[in-house]
């Protein structure tokens, strides 16, 4: 659970970026301190999923935006606005527009990827930290770690995945439930899934998901098939937290791997958890991410 916020310290609102509005919204508004943006995760997906991070809004505003085309956000018909670059742009719209000069920036999963690729490219100011969770950071190695689930599944699910990729059936009941099974293991191991959770699922734009990433997390089919930064990270100099979860779709042995990689990281891996470890072990990630904030305040 996390607190509840008086309404007068939290603001929603909207902002004007390429393509549309998007939407924001600021839990602990008023709180005095370094705010942490939220970058969610998807393509396509809302903020939802990662309403637990209120929990971190006790000692800063903590401020979740819905990327355009998800969620509260505009949903414009126009393919040419699903690329990374106009993503980056949109976050510099959204810091910029919320004055937030001096900010700790967390990445989960697809934000990951789009909060690296903000650093690299746009070489920001005033960025205290990183929290990257399960972040996308190599799609090869993404799709190999898949693999490498995807062969531990029963027979007949490994059958009807290899199949539907074969023949480019992706609608059929038996990929969609071999596709859950694969997600009960890997993106969310609570049963029931909380309300929030469902939520974002039901909200996905699949439009833009199989534009950027494809018909499914472990089938990748689209734009961001090529992402690769790796090599890249010895560039990012600020402090960086990488969490993951044991079972994970972003396996230990790879945040490891990421971890070398960066000049000033640690890594945090949270036992009987998946992909989505800030819900299944919520008191323990928000306990790990903000005793990382706070600590890097105090350096």
């Amino acid at each position: 659970m996390h607190p509840v916020q008086p309404m007068d310290n939290v603001q929603e609102g909207y902002i004007q970026v390429t393509g549309g509005r998007v939407w924001y919204r600021i839990v602990g508004a008023n709180n005095k301190g370094i705010p942490l943006l939220v970058v969610h995760g998807g393509p396509g997906a809302p903020h939802d999923y990662l309403e637990p991070l209120e929990g971190l809004a006790g000692e800063r505003p903590v401020v979740f935006y819905d990327q355009l085309g998800a969620g509260n956000s505009d949903n414009p018909d126009d393919g040419s606005l699903w690329t990374i670059e106009r993503f980056v742009e949109e976050l510099v719209h959204v810091r910029s527009a919320l004055k937030l000069e001096r900010v700790h920036i967390l990445g989960q999963s697809w934000g990951g990827a789009l909060v690296t690729e903000y650093m690299l490219t746009r070489r920001p100011e005033g960025v205290a930290s990183l929290v990257l969770s399960s972040p996308l950071l190599s799609a090869r190695r993404w799709m190999q770690d898949q693999q490498v689930y995807i062969a531990e599944l029963p027979l007949e699910t490994r059958r009807v995945i290899r199949e539907s990729e074969a023949s480019g059936n992706y609608d059929s009941p038996a990929y969609q439930e071999a596709m859950m099974e694969y997600y009960r293991l890997h993106v969310a191991r609570v049963d029931p899934w909380p309300d929030y959770l469902n939520r974002a699922f039901e909200k996905l734009n699949l439009t833009v998901y199989q534009c950027m990433w494809g018909p499914s997390e472990f089938t990748v089919t689209g734009t961001l098939k090529s992402f690769e930064r790796v090599d890249r990270l010895k560039e990012i100099t600020a402090p960086v937290l990488l969490t993951a979860g044991r079972y994970d779709e972003v396996p230990p042995a790879t945040i490891q791997y990421f971890q070398s990689t960066l000049p000033n990281a640690e890594a945090s891996i949270f036992e009987d958890a998946s992909h989505e470890h800030h819900i299944e072990k919520t008191a323990e990630y928000l306990q790990v991410v903000g005793d990382f904030l706070r600590r890097v305040e105090g350096s």
